[in-house]
């Protein structure tokens, strides 16, 4: 793991840390095409450098969350909006078990966007 990327999961306390770190790894499984960098200071993963997905924690509950930038295309019962118009979030909760067949079900939802067109990558 690159040290500058490293540096945002490691000031994490448990069980945030290991509930970021299994996301991010679960987000760059899903294609071969998916990198990391970080924007706002916060993780962000491209599909082929087009930003599709970040990870942060909330504020008030500190729970960790994954952002997909075009959120307003996706559906799902557990993606919420909140106040932005193209963003959607899914909230998990750090200390159960991540719902890992929805979260690659939304996470290739979002990627589809891009690898069908939706979305322009240029």
């Amino acid at each position: 793991m690159n040290e500058e990327y490293n540096q945002y999961y490691l000031t994490k306390s448990e069980p945030n840390k290991s509930c970021l770190l299994t996301l991010r790894d679960i987000i760059l499984l899903q294609d071969s095409d998916v990198t990391e960098t970080r924007k706002y200071g916060m993780p962000c993963f491209c599909y082929k450098k087009k930003m599709f997905c970040y990870l942060w924690t909330d504020k008030k509950t500190e729970e960790p969350y994954i952002l997909f930038v075009e959120g307003k295309h996706l559906e799902h019962p557990n993606l919420e909006a909140g106040k932005r118009a193209r963003m959607k979030t899914f909230t998990v909760n750090p200390s159960e078990d991540l719902p890992i067949d929805t979260i690659e079900l939304l996470l290739n939802q979002a990627l589809n966007l891009y690898r069908n067109g939706i979305i322009a990558l240029k």
